[in-house]
């Protein structure tokens, strides 16, 4: 029993240490895994925690390099109540809070704040996000393109990150065959 736990424990440090080094392994899509090939060449690695309450986004460059990871912690419903954005050397850029309406669940608002620089309200003293999107919704319950107030000046969200948004589109395990 003890050598079958070492080894259990030897195999998580090796994928552990590789992924460190940027080689991870081909991922397959299971119950915890899913694979997205973008029409660029790229891809997104998504892997969720057995408890559903950790979601891990890896996007890869059509050569394969990792450039970006975002580490999302869910709440039991499988909303991102947070996440943490690194580029593809392991450094923090951004932090996000997601917000949601206490009837409906809707998500309302995603701001997001520079983890290298904290930004303070000169009036009050608290960290001031970098950006807020907030969501509108029809009566049938759509949800719109969100309304960005990007606070950083001279450059639109989409030139500053390079993407739309940090929000999850989809959950990537939403409708997954059962294991």
């Amino acid at each position: 029993m003890k050598i079958l736990n070492f080894l259990k424990c030897f195999s998580a440090l090796i994928l552990l240490c590789m992924a460190a080094h940027g080689n991870d392994l081909e991922a397959v899509d299971g119950a915890n895994v899913r694979v997205l090939h973008q029409k660029d060449g790229s891809k997104s690695i998504f892997t969720r925690s057995p408890d559903n309450l950790v979601l891990t986004k890896k996007t890869y460059t059509p050569a394969g390099n990792l450039s970006m990871r975002t580490i999302y912690k869910m709440d039991r419903s499988g909303n991102p109540i947070s996440c943490n954005i690194f580029d593809g050397q392991d450094q923090r850029l951004f932090k996000v809070s997601y917000g949601y309406h206490k009837t409906t669940g809707q998500l309302l608002k995603e701001r997001m704040y520079d983890a290298r620089v904290r930004r303070t309200d000169p009036n009050t003293g608290e960290e001031m996000p970098i950006q807020v999107l907030v969501y509108l919704y029809d009566a049938e319950g759509n949800r719109s393109a969100p309304i960005v107030y990007n606070l950083l000046p001279g450059r639109t969200f989409e030139e500053t990150f390079g993407v739309k948004s940090s929000s999850l589109e989809s959950n990537p395990f939403q409708d997954s065959p059962s294991p």
